[in-house]
């Protein structure tokens, strides 16, 4: 088979200069920033329209509804996050074809995808909404809110494929643009449906699903308009042993996604159980702990990226420096946050609701907010490593013991009590136990994955 690879490069790395590497680093790291903080603002907004109506059900019913999506979504973002890997080590290696590739089978596995979760979706809901605790009137705008934003599931999912291909190249800015797009529009329909037309909870998803679509226009014109002498011919698409790595690395990546979001879904169920205004305290508290998560996943994003391209390479020094690099970043905006959340709680509370009793027991849970925004920011760096150098196993691995030995005896304990301490304890003890987990395996994993280099 002919390829436009280039013959790959094993004489010795020179000694990494770990200035141009944190270049590099920021270079990825600041406009993967302002494409991923759009994603979490466009669901603060989502709930601060919501949350400014009189009745406190919408803001109820979207964050119950959000649950089945993260479930959902998270669960199938293997074909963002491990179409990352896979790119950045094709890029690494200069293996162009390769690199087309990989688009083409990410974009054929998304739309499967989409299309299944389309196609149960009535499954999907009445499942999920059998499990989910909430009242009667929460659980009514929350199932008009899945009914309305489902529609987009293949948009969704298509553009992940292609953000996840886009970074793995490091065209980050691409990706900046049209996230910037979409979420503008999200919040002009947003106003637009809820406010002007009084829709409420649908009106939120009709413009959540509008937007999706809008993206994946934007990104077939950038595929087909800008960014067309990177396609090749489609031979080799169907290669036996490459569908079978990639098949076991998005198992392990799926496994490991399906625990995390596992944990957030039954973090916000027990939320619910234990009464609505917690359930609305919490479910804002959670999105801007994600807020703060997609900055500091901007570096991890670039770490994954770049320890990708390192792996092609053959440079375990400059794995090392990246990830120090990566956790120093990462911890700086972790402690930021936590600063201007300790400095001025009550005035950013009241930005996302009038509600009295919400703001009061957002102010009493701050301080476990805190502990899980510093030992979160260490996992989700360690993550970025792992995911570069495609060790799926260790990250599945981890995972599995931090969901089942940690925080799942913890939060049935927190069911059992109606016990909102206890529930964010297990929440930061879940992301204590993963940092550890995965630091405690990433020398072993450079080493392993990337040949060390002679100075």
């Amino acid at each position: 088979m002919t390829t436009d690879r280039a013959p790959h490069d094993t004489a010795p790395h020179r000694p990494t200069n770990t200035r141009k590497l944190n270049r590099r680093l920021l270079g990825l790291a600041l406009p993967n920033f302002f494409a991923l903080i759009t994603v979490p603002l466009a669901g603060l907004v989502d709930l601060a329209m919501l949350g400014h109506l009189d009745e406190v059900s919408h803001l109820a019913g979207v964050g119950l509804a959000s649950v089945l999506f993260d479930y959902v979504y998270w669960s199938l973002s293997f074909v963002e996050t491990g179409t990352q890997g896979v790119t950045a080590q094709a890029q690494g290696r200069k293996d162009k074809h390769e690199l087309s590739l990989v688009l083409y089978r990410a974009l054929a596995l998304a739309l499967l995808m989409g299309l299944a979760v389309l196609a149960l979706s009535p499954a999907i809901r009445a499942l999920g909404f059998s499990v989910l605790a909430g009242s009667e009137a929460a659980e009514a705008s929350g199932r008009a809110y899945f009914d309305a934003r489902i529609w987009a599931a293949p948009a969704v999912l298509v553009n992940l494929a292609f953000v996840g291909w886009l970074l793995g190249r490091g065209r980050s800015r691409t990706v900046l643009f049209v996230t910037l797009v979409i979420t503008s529009a999200n919040v002009a329909l947003d106003y637009y449906f809820i406010y002007t037309l009084g829709l409420a909870s649908r009106g939120a998803g009709i413009a959540t699903a509008m937007s999706q679509y809008l993206g994946l226009l934007l990104y077939l014109l950038v595929l087909f308009k800008v960014d067309r002498g990177w396609l090749t011919s489609a031979a080799g698409f169907a290669d036996r042993e490459t569908f079978r790595r990639l098949f076991a690395l998005n198992r392990d990546i799926m496994i490991r996604t399906l625990c995390l979001v596992s944990v957030f879904a039954s973090f916000i169920n027990i939320s619910a159980a234990i009464g609505t205004v917690t359930l609305a305290a919490n479910a804002i508290l959670l999105n801007l702990f994600y807020l703060v998560a997609y900055a500091v996943d901007s570096f991890a994003l670039s770490l994954h990226s770049l320890a990708g391209i390192s792996k092609g390479r053959n440079d375990a020094q400059a794995t090392r420096r990246l990830l120090s690099l990566a956790m120093a970043w990462g911890m700086v905006i972790a402690l930021l946050a936590v600063a201007l959340l300790w400095a001025a709680p009550q005035t950013i509370f009241a930005l996302m609701t009038s509600h009295g009793d919400i703001v009061a027991a957002m102010m009493a849970y701050r301080g476990w907010l805190y502990a899980t925004l510093l030992l979160g920011a260490v996992a989700f760096i360690y993550d970025g490593l792992f995911l570069g150098l495609t060790e799926g196993v260790v990250l599945r691995n981890a995972m599995l013991a931090s969901t089942l030995l940690v925080y799942t005896p913890l939060a049935l304990l927190a069911q059992q009590r109606a016990s909102v301490s206890l529930l964010w304890a297990a929440m930061v003890l879940f992301m204590g136990a993963r940092a550890i987990s995965l630091g405690s395996r990433q020398k072993a994993a450079i080493e392993r994955c990337v040949a060390p280099v002679t100075d």
